[in-house]
């Protein structure tokens, strides 16, 4: 089946709604408001407020995601929402803001949220609150976070990526570091195995999410499939944006580009061919199966 037809559409992940309009997100927001956000740090109540947001953030945008909660210890769990929370976030502001001018305005919102969690003293938004909770109990790199942010913001105004290793890269920045976080609120990111696999699978799982994503991109006029796989099919985008999943060479771009996600998830399980996953780290990798299969 074409991933211009059935479910594909209905399923990209992150980019069919935006959660500004959704009633229960803005309740939680409103109650978090009131607590402090000094030395002192956020009261019970408002950290309870903040961590039931985030969570509801990534039922709502990132079910998958939601899925695999149930894998981490319960104690690692509001950290684990924070971090979900905060990618879903990021991923949404390209989608929901007119210009790329609003949406770097919104990029540097965060950075400065993520010095304020790093001052001791977390904005007043539930996800700062709950990054800022979840930094207590582990050490959560502010430099992987501004990371993160960086590669979001320049991808706001590009249409699509000339080069793989553009797209790899874009991969690395989002997917691979949030899963470097992951693997340190787990208190597991001190082996370059486990980094190594993080790497390789972040990528994969971020390859595949965009093809998904392929039929609502083309859609919007964007190309997700950087222009040196589609030049060498000879993809003609005004005709994918027209046609979808009838355009000449666009079966071949995706299987080209779906073989390069593939051959991440080998790279990462050869990793772990000797001595297998840790189960302490295990469900870090279950992105390997939510986001690739």
């Amino acid at each position: 089946m074409s991933l211009f037809t059935g479910s594909h559409s209905r399923r990209a992940l992150l980019t069919s709604k935006t959660f500004c309009g959704q009633g229960s997100f803005i309740d939680l927001a409103q109650k978090c408001r009131f607590m402090a956000t000094g030395n002192s740090g956020v009261g019970v109540g408002g950290t309870n407020e903040a961590n039931a947001y985030c969570r509801e953030l990534v039922r709502k945008h990132d079910y998958e995601s939601y899925l695999c909660s149930y894998f981490y210890p319960r104690a690692a769990q509001p950290g684990y929402f924070a971090l979900r929370a905060f990618n879903v976030e990021l991923a949404m502001i390209r989608e929901s803001v007119s210009r790329p001018i609003i949406g770097k305005m919104r990029m540097q919102f965060w950075r400065d949220a993520i010095k304020s969690i790093g001052d001791d003293r977390p904005m007043k938004h539930p996800i700062a609150i709950a990054l800022h909770e979840a930094s207590q109990n582990a050490k959560l790199s502010p430099y992987y976070l501004k990371r993160m942010v960086d590669a979001r913001e320049e991808d706001l105004d590009r249409e699509s990526h000339t080069t793989l290793e553009g797209v790899t890269q874009y991969a690395e920045s989002t997917s691979s570091t949030l899963l470097y976080l992951l693997l340190g609120l787990l208190h597991q990111n001190h082996s370059d195995t486990l980094a190594h696999a993080a790497s390789h699978i972040g990528v994969a799982s971020s390859l595949a999410t965009l093809l998904r994503a392929l039929p609502f991109h083309a859609a919007n006029r964007r190309m997700i499939i950087p222009v040196e796989i589609t030049a060498k099919h000879g993809v003609r985008h005004e005709e994918v944006f027209r046609t979808g999943g009838g355009a000449q060479g666009i079966d071949d771009a995706v299987f080209e580009f779906a073989t390069v996600a593939n051959d991440h998830i080998l790279t990462a399980r050869d990793a772990f061919k000797d001595s297998g996953v840790p189960s302490q780290a295990m469900p870090v990798f279950l992105s390997a199966v939510s986001g690739c299969f």
